[in-house]
């Protein structure tokens, strides 16, 4: 018999509930046994359709729940590292949306308590790398048929942003990812870095720089842009592309059905993340899952990612207004990421 892996779900918001329905519904060889939510009614009505029990705002009392094997979190961001480090005390693995933590000492901790266990535990949610677009980019890049890469030029746009939202945020929340997946299409840590605020577009009004642009040179001298757009306007859009010695590489756009109408030739531009990842995410858990199974330890996006992604945020973070480029100054890497 097929052996179940036994989640327990922290963050019963948007990405929650969907995971939880992924894990159920999509992912083999595991389920989703108990779930919980700082707010207990979110935990109360996600366990009540599916059967499962919920521990309501007892966040605590699910991971030491002895059935829980894993733990999935997708509560807000403030509360990851916490979360992370109550697993690790129980010494169970553990799947953390991004970003890992909101500044680089707590992923230090993370870090440091993964080495005293003695082998990964923590996956972090960078679903980019399990994208086909960003897989397929990954591995023209390393096949070395391009030359080396040169350059990258992003964007990440968003249609609109919750209140409560800051400027900070537009690096170390939204475009922690490119942070994450440049460097991950590149196979280079970062050098250093800096933010921009350029000419503010009228759609945003809420007291937040928007857009911003991202400046960023690696250990070997690849350069980066990315431009942040929180509140667009019109979709959800992310591009991307790598500029190497001998030809370029680009993001596809997903479900890029042309149309031909009324004298005009267009396609349609997602306007929910869920939606543009959709694939990503359910090759992601499945892939997490099964390398639980077969190796004992998760071998995705690793807490030294999380780490990586949140020293070059707080760095840029730091640059905003001083129009220099700062050092993105790491500790040395751990053998237990190498």
């Amino acid at each position: 018999m097929e052996k179940v892996l036994k989640i327990g779900i922290i963050g019963c918001g948007a990405i929650g509930k969907d995971h939880c329905r992924r894990i159920i519904e999509t992912v083999p060889g595991a389920t989703v046994v108990a779930v919980s939510d700082y707010v207990a009614a979110a935990a109360d009505d996600t366990a009540a359709k599916y059967g499962i029990k919920s521990y309501g705002n007892d966040c605590d009392g699910m991971i030491k729940d002895p059935e829980v094997e894993a733990v999935v979190i997708t509560s807000i961001d403030p509360t990851h590292h916490d979360y992370v480090m109550k697993t690790l005390a129980e010494e169970k693995w553990c799947f953390c949306e991004k970003p890992l933590s909101q500044n680089a000492a707590d992923c230090e901790d993370i870090i440091k308590r993964e080495q005293e266990i003695g082998k990964r535990l923590v996956q972090v949610g960078f679903m980019r790398h399990y994208d086909r677009g960003y897989a397929e980019m990954k591995r023209i890049i390393d096949s070395g048929e391009l030359g080396a890469p040169l350059m990258i030029h992003a964007c990440h746009r968003n249609v609109s942003q919750p209140d409560g939202f800051q400027t900070e945020m537009g690096v170390s929340n939204v475009a922690i990812h490119e942070l994450d997946i440049c460097r991950w299409l590149l196979g280079d840590e970062y050098k250093s870095g800096q933010v921009l605020k350029v000419r503010q577009s009228a759609c945003s009004t809420k007291g937040y720089d928007n857009p911003q642009i991202v400046l960023l040179e690696t250990q070997s001298g690849a350069r980066i842009d990315v431009e942040v757009q929180v509140a667009d306007a019109y979709g959800y859009d992310i591009q991307c592309q790598v500029v190497c010695e001998k030809g370029t590489v680009n993001l596809p756009d997903p479900y890029a059905v042309v149309k031909r109408s009324n004298a005009t030739r267009s396609f349609p531009i997602l306007t929910d993340w869920k939606d543009r990842f959709i694939e990503a995410y359910d090759i992601e858990l499945t892939h997490w899952v099964k390398t639980l199974e077969e190796k004992g330890e998760p071998d995705g996006p690793s807490a030294w990612d999380g780490y990586a992604a949140c020293v070059a945020a707080d760095t840029l973070n730091r640059s905003r207004g001083t129009n220099q480029f700062l050092p993105i100054e790491m500790m040395d890497k751990p053998a237990l990421y190498k």
